[in-house]
C-alpha cells in the first residue's frame, strides 16, 4: 500500500507527459493565413490579459483565506495554509495552460477544416486534451504529493485535514474562475448576438461586429480556463472526500487498514491510465453527420470507461481480498468493522462511473439537435421568443427529474456496495462512487474543451472570410461541442452531489470528534432556519450572476450600437473600416472582475458566519443548499444547452433558416440560456462543494 501514492503520482506525470505531446502536435500545425494569425493573436492577448487581472484579484482572496486558516486552526500553522495555497496555485496553472493551448488550437483547427472534419476534429480534440490531461495530471499529482508529504513523510498532526485544505484552495480558484469567466464570456456573447444578429441582421462572428473578439476571448476564459478550474476542483474534491471521510471512521486507521486511505488514489491512477489509452482512439472520417462526429469523439471516453471498469475490479481484489473476515478496530471504545466482501467498493465505484455516464446521456438527450426536446424548442420559435423561452425552461425542468432519479440510484448502489463490504462503510462507498464518476476526467475534459476550440475556429473562419464550406465544417463541430459541454457539466454536477454528501458526513464526524453532536432534526428551529437559508442561497447566487451578465451585456450592447452609429461604413462593411474591438474586451473584463466578487465571497462568508453562530443551523443550511443547488444546476445547464442547439438546428436550414423570424426568436432563447449554461449553472456545483468543504475545514473553530 505504501507504493500507491507514488504510482498515482507517476500516472499523473504520464498524463502531463501526454498533454505535452499533444501540445507539440497541435502547435506544429499551420495556423493559416496572415488574417487568421492576426485574429488568433488578438484572441490570445485578450484572454491572457483577462486571466492576469483575474488572478491578481483572486490572489488577494487566497491570501486572506490562508491567513484565516493559519490564525484560526491549529493544523493551519503552517501546513494547512501551505496546502491551501498549493491547491489554489495548481488550479490556476491548469486553467492558464488550458487557455493558452485553446487560443493556439483555434486558428489551426480552422485551417484543418479547409481539408475536412477528419483533420479538424482530432486536432480540436488534441487541443482540448492538453487541457484535460493538464487538469487531471496536476490535480492527481498535487493530491498524491500532499498525501506523501503531510501523511507519510512529515506525519504532521491532523494530516488529513491538511490534505483537505488542498481541496479548498482548488475550490477557491474554481469558484472565481467560473463566475468571472462566465460573466465575461456571456456579456460579450449576449451583446454580440442581440445587436449583431437580431438588430443589424449580420451573421454570427461577422468581423463588422465590434463584440466578436471579446466573444471569442470569452470562450477561452470562461469555457476553457473556467471550466478547467471547475473540473480540477471537482476531480480533486472527489479524491479528497473519501480520504477525509476514512480519517473520521473510528474503526479505520492508517496502521490497521491503509487500503481505505490510498484506494481513492489508486482508482484515480487507473482512470488516468485508461484516459491516456482512450485519447488515442479519437479519430474521424469525412462525414459531417452529427452521429458520426459524436461516435468519433465519444469513442475515447467509452474505451477509457471500459478499461476503468476492468481496472477497478482488479483493484478491489488486490486491495481488499486479504481483509475478508478480518475485524478492524481502531482502539478501545471506537467500534469495529467486519470485512465481508472484497468486491463491495468496486460496485460503488463502477456504479458511480455508470451513473455519471448516464447523467451525461440525459444531458445529451435534452441538449442535442438529434432529439425531440431541442427540435420542439426550434418548432416553438415559429410563434416568437416567448414560446421559445417557455419551451426551453420546461425542457430544463423536466430533465432534472431524470438526473435526480439517476443520482438517487447511484447513491443507493454506492451505499449498498460499501455496506456489503462492511456494515458502516456505506457513506464511504458513496464517496468513492464520486471518484468513479470522475475517474476518466482526463478524456472527459478533453471532449469538453474541444467545444470552445471549435467555436473559436468557426469565428475565425467567418472573420477571415474563408470559403463557406469551412464554416460548414466548423459549425458541425461546434454543434457537437455544445452537447459535449452539457455532458461534462452532467459529470461535474453529479459528482458534486456525491462529493458534497461525503464531505458533509466528514463535517459531521469532525464535530463529533470535537465533542459536538450535529442535529439535523427539522423540528429544531435552528435546523429549520438553516434549511430555508440553504435552499434560498442557490437562487440568490443564480440571480446575482445572471444580473451581473445582464448589466455587463447592457454595456456591451450600448458600445456595439455606438460603434455602428458613429463609425462611418462599419455596418455596411466598407473596406478598411475596422471596429474598435479593444473597447468591447475592456468592458467585459472590467465588468467580470467587478461582478464576480460578491457571488464568490458569499460561498465562503455565509457558512463561516452561520457556523460561528450555530453548527446545527449550518448543518441544515448545507443540506438545503446541496439539494436545491444540484437541481438548479441541472435545470440551468440543460435548458441553456437546449436553447443554444435549437438556434443551431434552425441555422442548419430548418424552420426558415438563418435570418428568419424563428431564427431571431431562437437567438433570444439562446441569449437567455447563455448565463444559464455558462455562468450560473456551472458555478452552482462549485458553490455547494465550497460551502461544505469550508464547513469541514473550520469545524474545529466553530466549537
Amino acid at each position: 500500500m505504501d507504493l500507491v501514492p507514488y504510482l498515482a503520482a507517476l500516472s499523473a506525470l504520464a498524463g502531463l507527459g501526454l498533454a505535452g505531446f499533444f501540445y507539440q502536435q497541435v502547435t506544429k500545425e499551420s495556423p493559416g493565413n496572415d488574417r487568421m494569425v492576426e485574429l488568433m493573436t488578438a484572441i490570445q492577448q485578450g484572454a491572457r490579459a483577462f486571466l492576469r487581472r483575474e488572478y491578481r484579484w483572486v490572489a488577494i482572496f487566497v491570501a486572506i483565506m490562508a491567513v484565516l486558516i493559519f490564525a484560526l486552526l491549529d493544523y493551519g500553522r503552517p501546513w494547512g495554509a501551505i496546502a491551501y495555497v498549493l491547491g489554489a496555485l495548481l488550479s490556476a496553472v491548469a486553467g492558464f495552460i488550458g487557455m493558452d493551448i485553446a487560443t493556439k488550437a483555434n486558428a489551426r483547427t480552422t485551417q484543418a477544416a479547409t481539408i475536412g472534419a477528419n483533420k479538424a476534429l482530432p486536432l480540436a480534440f488534441r487541443g482540448g486534451a492538453v487541457m484535460g490531461f493538464t487538469v487531471a495530471g496536476l490535480a492527481l499529482f498535487g493530491i498524491s504529493m500532499s498525501y506523501l508529504v503531510f501523511v507519510e513523510w512529515l506525519d504532521v498532526k491532523h494530516s488529513f485535514e491538511v490534505v483537505t485544505a488542498f481541496g479548498l484552495g482548488a475550490s477557491s480558484i474554481a469558484l472565481f474562475s467560473r463566475v468571472g469567466g462566465g460573466i465575461y464570456t456571456k456579456a460579450a456573447d449576449v451583446g454580440a448576438d442581440l445587436v449583431g444578429k437580431v438588430e443589424a441582421g449580420i451573421p454570427e462572428d461577422d468581423p463588422r461586429n465590434p463584440a466578436t473578439i471579446a466573444d471569442n476571448v470569452g470562450d477561452n476564459v470562461g469555457d476553457v480556463a473556467g471550466m478547467g478550474a471547475d473540473l480540477f476542483e471537482s476531480y480533486g474534491g472527489s479524491i479528497i472526500a473519501p480520504i477525509a471521510l476514512a480519517a473520521f471512521i473510528s474503526a479505520i486507521t492508517v496502521d490497521n487498514a491503509p487500503e481505505f486511505f490510498v484506494y481513492p488514489l489508486a482508482v484515480a491512477a487507473v482512470g488516468m491510465v485508461a484516459s491516456i489509452i482512450g485519447a488515442f482512439f479519437v479519430k474521424a472520417g469525412d462525414s459531417l453527420d452529427s452521429h458520426d462526429l459524436s461516435k468519433a469523439l465519444h469513442r475515447g471516453t467509452n474505451v477509457a470507461m471500459a478499461i476503468t471498469v476492468l481496472g477497478v475490479v482488479a483493484l478491489g481484489y488486490v486491495f481488499f481480498n486479504g481483509l475478508v473476515d478480518d475485524t478492524l478496530t481502531g482502539g478501545e471504545g471506537t467500534g469495529s468493522l467486519v470485512i465481508e466482501n472484497w468486491w463491495g467498493l468496486s460496485v460503488s465505484v463502477i456504479g458511480g462511473l455508470i451513473v455519471g455516464y448516464a447523467i451525461g446521456k440525459v444531458a445529451e438527450i435534452w441538449t442535442s439537435g438529434d432529439f425531440k426536446p431541442v427540435k420542439q424548442i426550434a418548432k416553438q420559435s415559429e410563434t416568437g421568443p416567448a414560446t421559445t423561452v417557455l419551451s426551453g425552461i420546461s425542457a430544463g425542468m423536466i430533465s432534472v427529474g431524470a438526473s435526480v432519479a439517476l443520482v438517487a440510484i447511484g447513491v443507493g448502489v454506492a451505499y449498498w456496495g460499501g455496506e456489503s463490504m462492511a456494515e458502516g462503510l456505506g457513506v464511504y462507498g458513496i464517496a468513492v462512487a464520486a471518484v468513479g464518476m470522475l475517474a476518466t476526467t482526463g478524456v472527459v475534459v478533453s471532449v469538453d474543451a474541444y467545444g470552445p476550440i471549435s467555436d473559436n475556429a468557426g469565428g475565425i473562419a467567418e472573420m477571415a472570410h474563408l470559403d463557406p464550406k469551412v464554416r460548414q465544417v466548423t459549425d458541425s463541430l461546434d454543434a457537437l461541442g455544445n452537447t459535449t459541454a452539457a455532458v461534462a457539466k452532467g459529470f461535474a454536477v453529479g459528482s458534486a452531489a456525491l462529493t458534497a454528501l461525503a464531505l458533509f458526513k466528514a463535517f459531521q464526524a469532525s464535530l463529533l470528534k470535537e465533542g459536538t453532536v450535529l442535529s439535523l432534526d427539522v423540528g429544531k428551529v435552528e435546523v429549520f432556519i438553516g434549511l430555508f437559508l440553504g435552499a434560498a442561497l442557490p437562487f440568490v447566487f443564480a440571480a446575482l450572476t445572471i444580473d451581473a451578465v445582464g448589466r455587463a451585456a447592457n454595456q456591451m450592447i450600448e458600445e456595439v450600437r455606438r460603434q455602428f452609429r458613429e463609425i462611418p461604413g462599419l455596418r455596411e462593411g466598407k473596406e478598411g473600416v475596422v471596429p474598435e474591438y479593444a473597447k468591447c474586451v475592456d468592458i467585459s473584463t472590467a465588468a467580470a472582475l467587478k461582478e464576480m466578487l460578491i457571488p464568490g465571497g458569499l460561498a465562503v462568508v455565509i457558512p463561516l458566519v452561520i457556523g460561528f453562530i450555530d453548527v446545527d443551523a449550518l448543518g441544515g443550511f448545507l443540506a438545503g443548499a446541496l439539494v436545491v443547488g444540484f437541481c438548479l444546476a441541472i435545470f440551468m445547464a440543460n435548458a441553456g444547452g437546449a436553447w443554444d442547439n435549437a438556434k443551431k438546428y434552425i441555422e442548419s436550414g430548418h424552420h426558415g433558416g438563418k435570418g428568419s423570424d424563428p431564427h431571431k426568436a431562437a437567438v433570444v432563447g439562446d441569449t437567455v440560456g447563455d448565463p444559464f449554461k455558462d455562468t450560473s449553472g456551472p458555478a452552482m456545483n462549485i458553490l455547494i462543494k465550497v460551502m461544505t468543504i469550508v464547513a469541514l475545514i473550520f469545524a474545529p473553530a466553530f466549537v
